[in-house]
């Protein structure tokens, strides 16, 4: 009697390993997976830097399993590592479809060399980072991001009141701010109390222009009491014709 209960449980077994080992393999990706192959890519998302071929080339590796046993997971952890993917989402659609949304990096501005510093505040590395066009140039310590986005946000903010553009913003490790204006003029604001220094050189910025065609060469905002700036040289006087020229006083400084 207990050898035909052990054999029934033997029977038991061998037909549930029977019924579960193609399920398994299917699922796992053994056999089969030619029989429920994943025949279409579905892509969503708005791109500038992330290709088509870029997005096939990494999903292709786990695509090969079949759709029972593709294993999203793993297709989100390839997408993400491109360059350029902030966000992926993968799902699959019955009978053959695998569905991707991929959201892309959106570079607020160049952070030191080789760096992009995205809208969400992230720091991150891409190809060719430095050729990135027509965003400012930040540059401090990577855990002081938020204060130099602050610094610059602010600093543009004031310089636009004069048609200018702030294109560069340095804080450096010991703390010392500066920035590069659009015409090419540079401002040295030091260490201490940043905001109001410059806050004072804005304040008299409209007489220091009065009369003048170019901008300030130099500024520097590190005096505790004022600052100096530095104006382009005057072009040199064309030579005058001895023959034709009037005698005259000499010029004096007053």
């Amino acid at each position: 009697m207990k050898g035909a209960s052990v054999t029934r449980l033997l029977a038991w077994l061998v037909a549930i390993t029977l019924i579960a080992l193609p399920l398994v393999g299917v699922l796992q990706g053994w056999f089969a997976a030619d029989r429920w192959p994943v025949r279409q890519l579905q892509v969503q998302g708005e791109f500038k830097h992330v290709s088509a071929e870029q997005l096939r080339a990494a999903v292709a590796p786990d695509l090969r399993a079949g759709f029972f046993a593709l294993d999203l997971d793993r297709v989100r952890r390839s997408v993400a590592a491109l360059p350029w993917v902030a966000e992926v989402e993968a799902r699959k659609r019955w009978p053959d479809t695998l569905d991707l949304r991929v959201l892309e990096l959106h570079p607020f501005a160049h952070w030191g060399q080789g760096r992009l510093l995205a809208r969400d505040g992230r720091l991150f590395a891409v190809p060719d980072a430095d050729a990135v066009e027509n965003l400012p140039h930040l540059s401090g310590p990577d855990d002081r991001v938020v204060d130099v986005v602050d610094f610059y946000e602010e600093a543009r903010r004031e310089f636009a009141r004069f048609r200018l553009r702030v294109d560069t913003v340095d804080l450096s490790e010991r703390g010392s701010w500066s920035l590069q204006l659009s015409n090419g003029g540079t401002v040295v604001i030091g260490r201490d109390q940043p905001e109001q220094r410059l806050a004072r050189f804005i304040a008299v910025m409209p007489i220091l222009m009065q009369g003048r065609s170019e901008g300030f060469v130099y500024a520097d905002l590190r005096y505790s009491n004022g600052f100096a700036v530095k104006w382009p040289d005057a072009p040199a006087a064309p030579p005058s014709d001895s023959k034709a020229s009037t005698p005259h006083a000499p010029a004096r400084d007053v």
